[in-house]
């Protein structure tokens, strides 16, 4: 198992709206973080994306379910990502699995992430997901 991969997880899980200053130990200051709907360059925006992120759901965790480092410096985490919106799925929870891609020289210097983009928003939308849910259903 990745030493670095594990207290990175366990450092990232502390995240929340009051405890942003761990980025500044997670990641470096010329960071890329990209995912379905971002594409996020430098601490200072990443600072502002998490900012927003935790103002606007109700709840946010993480389990974190592998780690892989195939090489020094690289590596992937699975992990399942639970949250409330006040604005999704009426408010109930909303699970989601995917993946990270992680790259570091002490802190991480690249992040991406991969999930199903419509299962974590769209779906939950009133009107739009009973439509992505019906298409999902016709091309299963």
């Amino acid at each position: 198992m990745s030493t670095y991969l594990q207290h990175f997880t366990e450092r990232f899980a502390a995240l929340d709206s009051g405890h942003l200053d761990l980025l500044g130990d997670l990641y470096s200051e010329d960071i890329t973080f990209r995912d379905p709907l971002h594409q996020i360059s430098g601490l200072p925006a990443l600072r502002a994306y998490f900012t927003q992120l935790y103002a606007n759901v109700a709840e946010v965790s993480y389990t974190f379910e592998g780690l892989d480092e195939p090489q020094p410096g690289y590596g992937y985490i699975r992990w399942t990502l639970n949250y409330r919106h006040p604005r999704l799925a009426r408010g109930r929870p909303i699970s989601l699995q995917g993946c990270s891609h992680l790259r570091w020289r002490g802190r991480v210097h690249f992040h991406q992430d991969y999930f199903d983009a419509g299962a974590l928003l769209y779906e939950h939308v009133p009107v739009m997901g009973g439509a992505i849910r019906w298409l999902k259903g016709r091309l299963a």
